[in-house]
């Protein structure tokens, strides 16, 4: 008997006036048999259960029992579906319909329309258009080995293309900014590391258990070391681009519809790379060794071009 089944079968019957065993069985995928077992154990908890006979009879808990019947506001349930969409890439489409399904037995038969609406009407799709085919593969495997406590190995690209060999405690798996990054104890290195799920290939999910260490939960912030704070001037093309990333009291209009944005720069080689996506847009005026860098690159690319 699972007690995680028997909560949800409680809260479907708070929410509800009453629900057949067999809508139940059908919801938690039992049998019919299974379902009166659960409720017979709901009843001799203390929770009083009352059986409606006929064609349009069921199973309910006790009016007067309910002391508060709304579990969770519209607003509650729409969160939560909404958050169950979201998580296709890491999750099954068996384990996303079984989950959705269990939620929308919370919802009260006369709001299930409206909810259903209203929760389609924000889509979170963290896969990318095009990219690693083995990107969904590899987050199912690393999702296993959280839940499991299972090793993992899996060869890893540095910066500079160097290859190695991990072998990492899982901890956590983190989406920021459009990409994937697992946080865990190399084995190798002796601590916790990040990695960067792009530059992951020939991932093992190992039979070996770790038993868990202590982990620092909070957020995935980037190092302080190498952050200093340059001066773009932007094209209006890309004023959204820098409200988000920088917030509006670091960007101001300096006619010509172009900006200049006070903008937090990381002083290596992905910060460089990331103001080189930008193109003509946008132009580094200070300080001068970060406009020194760009030009310095920007001339090796035009080198490679011109052979």
């Amino acid at each position: 008997m699972k007690i995680d089944r028997l909560i949800s079968i409680i809260m479907v019957l708070l929410e509800r006036e009453k629900i057949s065993a067999s809508q139940l069985a059908e919801m938690f995928e039992v049998t019919r048999r299974t379902i009166f077992r659960d409720i017979e154990a709901i009843n001799q908890a203390g929770i009083p259960i009352i059986t409606y006979p006929g064609v349009h009879g069921g199973i309910g808990i006790m009016g007067e029992y309910k002391i508060e019947k709304r579990l969770f506001t519209v607003s509650d349930i729409t969160a939560l579906l909404t958050g169950l969409g979201s998580m296709h890439a890491t999750m099954s489409s068996e384990e996303i319909m079984n989950a959705m399904a269990k939620v929308k037995g919370l919802i009260p038969e006369e709001q299930i329309r409206e909810i259903e609406l209203k929760s389609n009407q924000i889509v979170v799709d963290p896969m990318p258009w095009l990219g690693n085919k083995n990107l969904k593969l590899n987050l199912k495997d690393i999702r296993t080995a959280l839940h499991e406590r299972r090793l993992l190995s899996f060869q890893y690209s540095d910066q500079e293309g160097n290859k190695t060999r991990r072998k990492v405690e899982p901890y956590r798996l983190v989406l920021k900014d459009s990409n994937w990054y697992l946080q865990g104890y190399c084995s190798s290195r002796e601590d916790f590391r990040i990695f960067r799920l792009s530059r992951v290939t020939d991932l093992e999910l190992l039979e070996e258990i770790y038993t868990p260490r202590e982990f620092d939960s909070s957020p995935l912030t980037p190092p302080d070391h190498n952050k200093i704070t340059i001066t773009l001037r932007i094209d209006s093309s890309l004023l959204d681009l820098m409200l988000e990333l920088c917030g509006e009291e670091n960007v101001e209009p300096c006619g010509n519809n172009k900006f200049t944005v006070k903008f937090p720069f990381t002083d290596n080689d992905f910060g460089y790379q990331m103001l080189l996506r930008l193109g003509d847009k946008c132009e580094c005026l200070e300080p001068p060794h970060v406009r020194a860098e760009l030009i310095q690159r920007i001339k090796a690319v035009l080198g490679v071009y011109e052979k």
